[in-house]
């Protein structure tokens, strides 16, 4: 629960932006790799695989890959081992990119996550991860 109380202000923040400020881009290949990179890695078991894509401040709040693997297996499970990944938009939020995720888990339950992303030097990070609330939505 410490993560959460962590977290709750800047996903407040997030939450926050005005719709306007949301704009539909291309598809950019390498947050799609990135975000199913980390996917596979937690469904396979390594964690400090899953760890390496996070964005430099994930890593700093979680310190190691353990605590950063307790905090998806317990608040994200449908991530930690999903049975169908889709993309949906990839979205510009006041300069930063946002990738819309539609996972399903293995109960069946369709979960749609938006994925806040980091371009680095070396690549494309997850820089924070938001479930979305399911009002309306049926698989």
């Amino acid at each position: 629960m410490r993560h959460a109380r962590i977290l709750g202000p800047v996903a407040a923040l997030w939450l926050a932006l005005p719709a306007w400020a949301q704009e539909v881009v291309a598809p950019v290949p390498g947050i799609e790799q990135t975000i199913s990179g980390q996917m596979q890695a937690f469904d396979a078991g390594d964690v400090e695989g899953a760890f390496d894509f996070a964005s430099p401040m994930i890593q700093g709040i979680f310190r190691t890959p353990e605590m950063f693997g307790r905090m998806v297996e317990q608040g994200y499970p449908m991530v930690w081992q999903p049975s169908d990944v889709d993309f949906g938009d990839l979205r510009e939020v006041d300069g930063r990119l946002t990738q819309r995720v539609i996972v399903t888990d293995d109960a069946g339950r369709v979960h749609m996550l938006d994925y806040r992303m980091l371009e680095t030097e070396n690549g494309w990070l997850i820089d924070g991860v938001q479930i979305l609330p399911q009002q309306g939505f049926a698989a």
